[in-house]
């Protein structure tokens, strides 16, 4: 099945692909505001070779981070509203963006949940709350499931607990894992106008904003080949519903539907609703007219859900 798809659907292999491809700054001339972003500054207390933080603002602590291939930039908007309020910290993942990486072909998602705990203990960060984006989502709830003791709250935005049900819900670890490789190699293989023309495509399912697409690509060009292999091998093939049961974090599953050109409304319904269900008493919201990226496409409904879940 999965042979077939892959073989049959081009243009939306490379759509799926780009699900976690990162977004732009939220705010007027996008693309201006990639090309003139101050570099962030890691927290000086905290020093790792998986991911940097930034910190902003007082009050009750909120950790955002970011997708595949993403800034910590595209939480931009939401942080600063947040630091009137919260103590927000912007995570960086290595390889994206620019960041530095020097695993090679290592594994990427593991080893950094585990610097996302430490960072937790260092900080000495008293249950946070934690929102991610895509393959940030997925993040913010393998670190719950392996350090519910650290963790408030998730918000997990559009984002499955297991990313290769989007292939269909029969499909299993295994039977992904050669498509992962070869999602991988192609990573490697693509020289740099054919990456940015299967990225340029893939944008066009992630976002309504012409703007917002063209900001997403610049992201995945300034990545790491090699972290961008690690890391999609690694999300395709990472399975938390078993750990959903058992989980006594609560967690909120934003997830987007557009009519037009992205997910319908009942098709969003029904995964979500499929994936989530051995998670007990999760909040699934759905955010219409939207397509992968909620806070770029409906910043100000986006916002709304954030304060609920943080008043929560």
């Amino acid at each position: 099945m999965l042979h077939a798809f892959f073989k049959a659907r081009p243009r939306l292999r490379a759509a799926l692909f780009g699900l976690a491809v990162c977004a732009p700054c939220l705010a007027v001339g996008v693309g201006q505001a990639f090309a003139q972003a101050p570099r962030a500054v890691a927290a000086p207390a905290f020093a790792s070779d998986r991911l940097s933080v930034e910190v902003v603002g007082t009050g009750p602590d909120v950790i955002l981070i970011p997708g595949f291939a993403c800034s910590r930039e595209v939480w931009r908007a939401e942080a600063d509203r947040l630091k009137a309020t919260h103590r927000v910290h912007k995570v960086q993942l290595a390889g994206f963006a620019g960041e530095p990486w020097t695993h090679g072909d290592s594994p990427f998602v593991a080893p950094m949940i585990e610097e996302l705990a430490r960072y937790i203990r260092d900080a000495g960060l008293d249950k946070p709350a934690v929102i991610g984006h895509s393959m940030g989502g997925l993040s913010g709830i393998l670190l719950a499931e392996a350090h519910p003791d650290l963790v408030g709250k998730v918000m997990s935005v559009d984002s499955l607990p297991f990313f290769s049900a989007l292939f269909g819900p029969q499909v299993t670890v295994e039977a992904a894992r050669p498509f992962a490789e070869q999602a991988a190699q192609s990573m490697l293989d693509s020289d740099a106008d054919a990456f940015r023309a299967g990225q340029t495509q893939g944008a066009v399912g992630l976002a309504r904003d012409p703007a917002t697409r063209t900001a997403m690509v610049e992201w995945s060009m300034a990545s790491d080949r090699q972290a961008l292999a690690s890391a999609i091998r690694d999300v395709m093939t990472t399975d938390a519903r078993p750990g959903l049961a058992g989980m006594t974090t609560p967690v909120w599953a934003i997830y987007a539907s557009d009519e037009n050109g992205g997910a319908p409304a009942a098709m969003a319904d029904a995964m979500w609703t499929r994936e989530y269900a051995g998670l007990p008493n999760v909040h699934l919201e759905r955010v219409d007219d939207s397509r992968h990226f909620i806070m770029a496409d409906q910043p100000e409904r986006f916002a709304a859900v954030v304060d609920r879940f943080l008043a929560e």
